[in-house]
Order: structure tokens, then sequence, then C-alpha cells
């Protein structure tokens, strides 16, 4: 059995297992063998695999064989993402998770399934290969029209959202890369007799991605969430994926079109900073989507909040301080209300309290995957690069009105230093828009998928908060063509896909290709 099917081909077993005893699951796991159309027979029935998908976003000890305490979906993803970056300082080793994505410590363990590479791998393939059942009954499932659209819809957000996030770490962004290799494309149900595929070009993922996440919005525009819960991908989470994917693609027009049609679609608005503290609770005006923790899934000490909630303290997050940039968190002026979102610890730095625990008595909290607030960013940005600044500082001043009243600015144009140093700022309109973002979605978006889309690299500094185990000098960070954050291939594809070869497909294990 090829290595990769074998592993989505079970994966969708443990996805419909956990689908059984999922929250919100509408029917109970049929009993028809999952080779067989049967499975599907209506479109409520398909919600069963698509709730254990969901579930797999924020459950840990799935998706690899060690290192699960780091290994808990979206979040965990997001968070390894972020601190690969020059704003979330972790100040300290600590228990060791995240440290060794944080110093640049993973690329060489691909032949080990306890580290990242294996769990995005296996993660994001698990979910293409279960969205891929779902999309393969779109002819011959039952339920009303709304019903299989709502299903389908739902399954093609998630396969392009897979790719998408496969593409952040296996290849160099797309805009001047097109055609380095990216990751392999299957769109039918795998099987043990699935032939193994060769990693497509970056070109070839984004057309695949483009399609699919349009498909997601024709299908999902109309329908309600069931019972309103934000774990579903509904039209307008959709269209902000769109709104992501559009911006690596640097189509800005199409980026700002989504992420309009995201805030206006999703009924939710801008909070003020004391309307929705800790950032656990999904059931918040300003969450898009994201995950509602209950109590018999809990992760505990193997959940975002425990790595996150210094002052719940909580070993992971006492012995690894998350903190922000210092110079970062200068560009605040005194009177905005995200500067409470940290707090000063002698001999540590700035120590976060944007993410905490809503009852650390019984380790929950719910996870937060997407706000509207990051739409407003979105089509800011778009906007500046398109030439029109008024309309890009009314997104702005939507958003920074909640955060600042005395907020102004008087920038423009779209000027961008090489790397994001302040030494190399440009004082453009479009760096103030990208400094905004990085403090509103610290520690929530993962600052990594910026800076590659960016092309813009940095350097970590003592004068940061960063402490000297993590300044990595000779990762070539400050090199935007650098592989240093493109990740390696699990060794496992290549022992069993017999159309990759691991001594001429895999990502390089340094910076540069030899």
């Amino acid at each position: 059995m090829k290595a990769i099917f074998k592993y989505t081909f079970m994966a969708l077993l443990g996805g419909m297992m956990l689908a059984s005893c999922s929250e919100d699951s509408i029917v109970t796991v049929p009993t028809q063998s999952m080779s067989g159309q049967g499975l599907l027979a209506n479109g409520k029935a398909a919600l069963v695999p698509l709730n254990g998908i969901y579930r797999e976003m924020y459950t840990s000890g799935w998706s690899t064989t060690g290192n699960t305490h780091q290994c808990f979906g979206i979040t965990a993803y997001n968070l390894c993402a972020d601190v690969m970056g020059e704003d979330h300082v972790m100040a300290a080793q600590g228990s060791g998770w995240f440290w060794f994505d944080a110093i640049y410590n993973v690329k060489g363990r691909f032949a080990n399934s306890a580290w990242r590479s294996y769990d995005l791998w296996f993660a994001f393939y698990t979910w293409i290969s279960n969205a891929n059942y779902i999309i393969a009954a779109e002819e011959t499932m039952g339920g009303s029209t709304e019903e299989r659209n709502y299903a389908i819809g739902q399954a093609y957000a998630i396969r392009a959202y897979s790719y998408f996030m496969l593409s952040q770490y296996f290849a160099r962004t797309l805009v001047g890369h097109e055609s380095d290799p990216c990751v392999p494309i299957y769109n039918d149900p795998t099987t043990p007799q699935t032939t193994g595929q060769p990693r497509a070009t970056n070109a070839e993922v984004y057309a695949q991605i483009d399609k699919d996440i349009d498909k997601a919005c024709e299908l999902l525009k109309g329908i309600e969430r069931y019972k309103d819960n934000k774990s579903h991908i509904n039209y307008a989470v959709a269209q902000a994926l769109k709104a992501r994917i559009c911006m690596v693609e640097n189509k800005w027009a199409e980026a700002k079109a989504a992420a309009h049609e995201a805030i206006n679609t999703s009924g939710c608005k801008i909070l003020p900073v004391a309307s929705f503290i800790g950032m656990n609770n999904v059931g918040a005006d300003n969450v898009m989507w994201g995950a509602e923790i209950i109590s018999d899934q809990v992760g505990m000490y193997a959940s975002f909040f425990s790595h996150m909630d210094y002052l719940s303290k909580v070993s992971y997050a006492l012995k690894a301080p998350k903190c922000i940039n210092l110079e970062l968190y200068a560009k605040m002026s005194a009177n905005d209300a995200r500067r409470g979102w940290w707090f000063d610890v002698d001999e540590v730095g700035k120590v976060q309290q944007k993410f905490r625990f809503s009852d650390v008595s019984t380790w929950m909290g719910d996870y937060i995957f997407m706000r509207v607030e990051e739409m407003y960013l979105t089509a800011a940005e778009a906007e500046c690069r398109l030439g029109d600044d008024a309309a890009a500082k009314e997104d702005l001043y939507a958003l920074m009105k909640q955060r600042d009243p005395n907020y102004s600015t008087i920038k423009t144009g779209t000027g961008l230093g090489k790397t994001s140093e302040k030494a190399n700022e440009t004082g453009s309109l479009l760096e103030e828009i990208l400094i905004q973002r990085r403090i509103e979605l610290w520690g929530e978006f993962g600052r990594m998928y910026d800076l590659k889309r960016l092309k813009q690299g940095f350097k970590r500094t003592e004068a940061m908060g960063w402490p000297s185990g993590a300044l990595i000098p000779n990762v070539h960070t400050e090199d935007p063509e650098a592989y240093c954050n493109v990740l390696t291939i699990p060794q496992a594809e290549f022992d069993g896909n017999e159309n990759m070869d691991g001594d001429k497909d895999q990502n390089p294990t340094g910076d540069y290709k030899k």
C-alpha cells in the first residue's frame, strides 16, 4: 500500500470514528462499507464525516506518533508559523514544545513521525482524503439540494484550505516561484490501489485551490449554518479563505472583493478589546470560524491555552512565556487598547494575556480560527495595493477606531523594506497596514504566512526580547528566496510513493539548494 494512502485511508476511518462522538453529529455513523456511496445516503449523513474532519481540527494525539502536546490542529499550526517569525517571542525553551519550530530545528527530522513535517503532511492529507469521499458522492447523494450543497460545499472548502496550507509549509510562495515543486494533488477517494502522484507545481496546486474555493463559494451561498455551528465553514468563511488565497496570489481586486463579501455576509462586527477578553469564546460577535470546546473534548496540557496562558500557571506557558516583540509593542500608542494584551514580567518581557482559558480548572476555552477584523485588514491592504488610499484608510479606521480613538495616519504608498527591521522601514501606508495586522493578529494568524507572501525577510535581536538561544544567526531568515521556512517532506512519503524520489524531490534540509 502506498505510504500516504495508507495514512489517509486509515485516517478516514479515524475521522468517521471521531464523528460518532462529535457534539453536533446529526446521525449515527452508518454501518455500510466506506468504499460504497451508501455512506453518504443523504446530505445530513454527509455531515458525519465532515464533523470528523472538524473535530480533528482541534484534537491532539491523532496526527503524530509523538510530540502530541504541540500537535492539536489549526491553532497549533498557526502558533508554529507565528513563532517562526520575529514578533512572537518565546522567552525560553521550557518543555520544548514549539521551541524547535522557533529555532528552525525540525527540517532534519523528516524521517521521524513525531515531528512537524509528518504532523502537517498527515493532517492535511487526511482532511483532503475525507473531503474527496464526500465530493465523489456529489452526483449520487440524496437529500434536498440545500443539504447536498451544504455538505459538498464544505468539502470543497476544506480541500482548498488543506492544499493552501500544505503550500504554505512545503513550498516557497507562489508569485515568482510558479514552476517550483509544491505537493501532490489527489482529487479522488484514495484506496490501497491508488497510485501515488508526483509533486505538482505551485501553479498547478493554486489552480486546484482556486477551482475548489470558487466551487465552495458557489455551493454555500445563501445557506445558513446548521444549528449556527461556527465550526462549519459557511459562505462567509469560504469567501474569507478566498481572500487569504488571493493575497498569496497577488490578486488584489479579487482579495478586496472577497474580503468585503466575507464582512458583509458574516453577520460579524469588529468588537472593542474589552468585549472579547481571553479570545476563548466562539460566540463572540467578531468570530467567523472556530471550534466550541465542550467538557469531554478539552485537550488539557495538549491544548493551545496550556501553551499560552501564563497567568493560569500551567507549566507549559509558565516555563516558556510567549511575549511580543518589544519593537512592535512600541508602535502602539499609549491609548491603544491592545496594549492590555501584554503585561510586564521582570527579566522576561511583555508576556501575553490575549489568550486565556475561560476556566483553567476545567481546561476550558474555545479555539478561534478567524475573526472579522482580519478581513478589514485584508481589504485595506488590497485597496492600498490597488492605489485607493482613501478606501484603504476607511477599512483601516473601521478597525482602529475600536483600538485607539485618536488613531489617524497621513501615510501613503506601497513601499516595503526587504526585511521588517526598523532600519528598513519605508513609512508607507502599506507598511502601516501591515504593522497593524502584525499587532491585531499576533498569536492567531501565523506571521510566517505573511512574511512568505510579502517576500520580506526578518532578523531577530535581543532588543526585541528574544533570548540568545533563539536568535538563529546561522539561519538566513533575511533572505525571502531561501528555503529556511520550507519544511522537508516526510520520508514515509518517499518510501511508499513510486512517483516521488527522495534524492530528487525532497526539499532542501538547509536554507539553499546544494
